[in-house]
């Protein structure tokens, strides 16, 4: 299939290259040099539908059965590499239990703050309040009051937005400073023990604060009981280090990045500051994965750069998309130009099916390539912003939320 009809992606011009937006090739599309088996495997790993792929037909009820399923999985590896002392499965565990709570907050849950679940109001605000108490993170209400009104409304990408507090307060990073020094301070951050229980604490409060009497009664039942039958058994070690590793520290540090990627500030002076242009370009596809290599280079080269491809694939690749950019969170940028779209489960061909019919109504949309290539993207749009505009002592007069709830996800 030609990809002549395709429109192109568009890169904010502002903002310095990247490895990623300067590529001459589409990384997507030169896997359709692979076996036909593997484009479906190829859509799911990279986050990028090739146009005209038929969409798999998932629903809301697949994605929270796989997530739950995963964090169920991934806690048996967990209990059973403690138990049989096999202890290279304990991170494998963690992995796939990671992978599942992280479908739960940015997939269930965020559609059940915005009754787009189920599009059933009891039923998606009872899965919220679950998720929530499971997981220990804001509550159902607060989020769901707070997502809409700051993060998706006029006040997007403005101090008001939970995103900037996060970036401002959280992360301490403000305009002016440059990609390097932002991230040594988001990667000393990743690895601050003083950072992580900061988070713990905001976690468990902003969860307290006007959380429903039924997500405080489950989460106390919940990890009451896993606490008391875990002290009487003498397992409690294992408590901490199946549940509560990937719960907290590996929980923080996927959320942490998957932050640094959700949206580029806006671009000082430029007006109006609404419509449909200015806030689709404030939001991205981040996709995953490197072109292949080409098959005109010399035997020699070529085994060298499929190597090359491999090892990224595996370590840096497999990773960032499995344990960060879960999910519908590669397509980010679908969700926000059609918050409510009943077909958001079938996010990745959603996307595209959009793209190929002219996505009337909105600009072509944007995408930019790999994990760390995305987060320089985002940092340089911060570097450049308006300093007076994103001033952090501008917060409390604008912005009534409080401080310690400024970790957005």
């Amino acid at each position: 299939m030609s990809v002549l009809n395709t429109p192109a992606p568009v890169l904010r011009s502002d903002l310095p290259p990247t490895p990623a937006r300067t590529a001459s090739a589409d990384p997507r599309e030169t896997m359709r040099r692979l076996p036909r088996p593997l484009q479906f495997p190829a859509t799911l790993f990279t986050g990028k539908a090739l146009p005209g792929q038929p969409s798999p037909g998932w629903t809301p009820g697949f994605h929270l059965a796989t997530a739950t399923v995963s964090v169920v999985l991934g806690t048996l590896v967990g209990v059973l590499a403690l138990t049989l002392g096999h202890l290279l499965l304990l991170p494998v565990g963690w992995a796939v239990t990671l992978h599942g709570m992280r479908n739960l907050r940015m997939m269930v849950y965020h559609q059940c703050s915005h009754r787009n679940m189920y599009r059933r109001r009891r039923v998606d605000r009872a899965i919220g309040h679950a998720v929530s108490g499971l997981l220990v993170i804001q509550n159902f209400q607060r989020y769901s009051r707070e997502h809409v009104r700051d993060h998706h409304a006029a006040q997007h990408m403005t101090l008001k937005d939970p995103t900037v507090q996060a970036f401002l307060v959280s992360l301490q990073l403000h305009p002016g400073m440059t990609r390097r020094q932002m991230w040594h301070r988001l990667l000393l951050k990743l690895v601050s023990p003083r950072f992580h229980f900061a988070f713990a604490v905001s976690r468990v409060r902003s969860f307290w604060s006007e959380s429903a009497h039924s997500e405080r009664v489950s989460a106390l039942l919940l990890y009451g009981t896993a606490v008391t039958a875990t002290v009487l058994t003498g397992t409690w070690q294992t408590l901490l280090a199946v549940w509560f590793v990937p719960l907290f520290p590996l929980f923080q540090i996927s959320n942490t990045l998957r932050l640094c990627v959700k949206h580029t500030f806006p671009v000082p002076g430029v007006v109006p500051r609404h419509g449909r242009a200015y806030f689709s370009s404030l939001t991205n596809a981040i996709f995953i994965g490197d072109a292949l290599p080409s098959p005109k280079l010399p035997l020699g080269r070529r085994v060298g750069a499929w190597t090359r491809w491999t090892l990224r694939l595996v370590l840096l690749h497999a990773p960032s998309r499995y344990l960060v950019l879960t999910g519908d969170t590669v397509v980010h940028d679908f969700h926000h130009r059609y918050p409510a779209a009943p077909q958001w489960a079938n996010y990745l061909f959603a996307r595209q099916q959009d793209i190929d019919a002219g996505h009337e109504g909105w600009p072509p949309y944007h995408e930019v390539w790999g994990l760390i290539p995305a987060i320089s993207y985002v940092f340089d749009s911060l570097s450049a912003a308006d300093a007076e505009e994103f001033d952090v002592n501008r917060l409390k007069a604008v912005s009534k939320r409080e401080l310690f709830a400024a970790f957005d996800d």
